[in-house]
């Protein structure tokens, strides 16, 4: 399981005010499946709150250099693993480049509709991960399958 640095993702403008800014904070699991949600910081009790929440104890888990993982072992996560940046995105199959790939999914994504509502971005935020989830699938039959789930229950 990876987990990066929350993100800042712009609304999609070419200039983004920083008020119009929305923090984002991504799992990417081994499997390709990404989870998101938008934070309102990226102190180390919020990014922990989630961590606990989606991602096992034994799970071994790589992170980039910030700061508010360090006491993610202090939580009982016993491999944590750090990917610096500076020296390199990974060694081997070891790396954070899946998450690294969602962000640029969602940003070429975002930037189509040239500005999103700070009303409706968690809705774009929430589609493009559906999308990623399921890239490799038929996306009209999934969506008819959970549509039809509503529909006839």
């Amino acid at each position: 399981m990876n987990l990066t640095s929350a993100r800042a993702i712009e609304k999609a403008s070419v200039v983004a005010e920083r008020k119009n800014k929305h923090i984002v904070f991504g799992i990417y699991k081994r499997n390709g499946r990404v989870y998101t949600e938008i934070v309102k910081n990226v102190q180390a009790k919020t990014l922990q709150r989630i961590i606990k929440g989606k991602v096992s104890f034994d799970s071994t888990v790589y992170t980039d250099g910030f700061r508010s993982y360090d006491s993610i072992v202090h939580l009982g996560y016993q491999k944590h693993f750090r990917i610096y940046h500076q020296e390199s995105y990974g060694k081997g199959d070891v790396h954070i480049n899946g998450i690294e790939g969602f962000w640029g999914y969602a940003k070429v994504r975002l930037v189509k509709f040239r500005g999103v509502s700070k009303n409706t971005f968690y809705l774009h935020l929430k589609e493009c991960e559906f999308r990623f989830n399921y890239r490799n699938n038929d996306l009209y039959e999934i969506l008819l399958k959970i549509t039809r789930q509503i529909i006839f229950c």
